[in-house]
């Protein structure tokens, strides 16, 4: 498993966006950790990357993009899906 700390790389990219929305580093660790793989980005550059989708600490629903070389896991961004964009289960997006 590539989520723990040695293998886990924080962007500053995700750092900001985390600042921002008030998600917490617990919170993503908790939803990567605890979440599942709803979209696969398999041709993104630089690293192959995937949606997760899991839960904050307080039970909210978490995204999280993340990309791998497969020794490192690249933390990309971090969000509270919308309603308006998302299913009612947050695993598929809603049609334009």
């Amino acid at each position: 498993m590539l989520c723990n700390a040695q293998s886990v790389r924080w962007t500053s990219h995700i750092l900001e966006r985390m600042f921002r929305r008030g998600i917490s580093r617990d919170d993503v660790i908790n939803a990567l950790t605890n979440g599942e793989i709803i979209e696969q980005y398999p041709t993104d550059y630089p690293f192959p990357s995937c949606l997760v989708m899991g839960h904050t600490k307080a039970g909210k629903v978490l995204h999280i993009v993340c990309g791998s070389n497969g020794a490192e896991l690249w933390l990309i961004t971090a969000y509270i899906p919308s309603p308006v964009d998302w299913s009612e289960d947050f695993r598929q997006r809603r049609e334009a």
